[in-house]
């Protein structure tokens, strides 16, 4: 089902979905309470689900004007999912948000005004955890091995590195300009990927603390515990997908001197690959989701190739604008944090 919008919204909410029966009433429900709700577009993306969420945002696309549905007809993971909303989209804003978030009543009103009023290219609302106002993400720094990493909540609209995956607004025109998700990548570090093909275009990324919305996080991967995480869990293709982007991404979108952090990268997936030997005792998992992803990274260099091209031709900002934004707050460390708090990692083999 592929409705046909009638009006032209301020703002096009998108929303990926893959088995989202638990989440996506919620969400749904958070979106139809906002305070603009008449002048946005919510666009539901169903990547073939078998768990009947498609059936649930058909019937609030039938008795909601407003929200439409596409149907995929297929897994088409993170990034092929929301390029498909946006193909669809009328709004001069998109907001690509997951099915596991809620957004608090004002919150796109405040981040429409915000992001208008820094005339920035993209942002990110303030992201708490699912259950309670615990603070989640407001973007962070790049670290010395190349990773977006977090940083501590601030309290006044702010540029930052690079937005969410789960809460990343985009002028539509822009969005297009750089070519949208890159659907090579399938899932994971995307916006990473996303938000510095925005910087480099020239476009600014602004964090919006006064708008607030909540994300469970890794729902599939890691189910337990409802809508607070009380395990770490993952799975050998996610470890493999983040760490293969990763590097991906530092291959496509440095120009020459942060050409050096594809070293540390890979440094960094070494020792990783030592520590998860000597801790998780699983193999297949090391080999898989560290060596097998330096390997498959080089494996895609003809598409790489090709991107660095097609960044040429909008480049307005190289790596020394860049150079602003480094940290020595590491990616890691707020694993590390979690796996103090929650145990060690366990690995799912799928």
């Amino acid at each position: 089902m592929d409705s046909v919008a009638t009006f032209q919204a301020k703002i096009s909410v998108i929303v990926l979905n893959y088995n989202g029966q638990k989440w996506l009433p919620r969400c749904l429900e958070s979106l139809q309470a906002q305070t603009i709700f008449k002048e946005i577009e919510v666009i539901v993306v169903d990547n073939q689900s078998p768990d009947q969420s498609g059936e649930i945002a058909a019937a609030w696309a039938q008795r909601v004007p407003n929200i439409r549905l596409v149907q995929t007809g297929a897994n088409l993971y993170f990034c092929g999912g929301n390029n498909r909303g946006a193909a669809v989209a009328t709004g001069k804003y998109l907001f690509f948000i997951n099915n596991d978030t809620w957004l608090e009543r004002d919150c796109l009103e405040i981040l429409h005004r915000e992001i208008e009023a820094e005339q920035a290219a993209a942002g990110m609302p303030l992201v708490l955890n699912y259950d309670d106002d615990t603070y989640q993400s407001l973007a962070g720094g790049l670290d010395i091995f190349g990773m977006f990493s977090g940083a501590p909540a601030f309290s006044k609209t702010r540029e930052i590195i690079g937005a969410f995956g789960a809460s990343f607004f985009v002028r539509a025109d822009v969005f297009r300009l750089v070519g949208g998700f890159d659907e090579a990548l399938l899932m994971y570090v995307d916006e990473a990927d996303l938000s510095w093909r925005i910087r480099t275009s020239g476009g600014r990324i602004v964090g919006v603390p006064a708008a607030r919305m909540h994300h469970r996080g890794s729902p599939t991967a890691n189910p337990a515990g409802g809508g607070r995480v009380i395990e770490l869990r993952t799975t050998e293709t996610k470890r493999f997908l983040s760490n293969r982007n990763n590097l991906v991404v530092l291959m496509k979108n440095t120009q020459h001197v942060l050409l050096l952090l594809v070293l540390s990268n890979i440094f960094l997936l070494g020792c990783e690959a030592l520590a998860s030997l000597v801790l998780i005792r699983n193999w297949r998992f090391t080999r898989h989701a560290h060596f097998g992803a330096i390997a498959a990274a080089f494996k895609m260099r003809d598409h790489i190739l090709q991107c660095r091209r097609q960044i040429r031709t909008f480049r307005r900002k190289g790596d020394l604008a860049a150079l602003r934004f480094m940290t020595w707050r590491l990616n890691r460390w707020g694993e590390l944090q979690q796996i103090l708090r929650l145990g060690m990692i366990k690995v799912d083999k799928r």
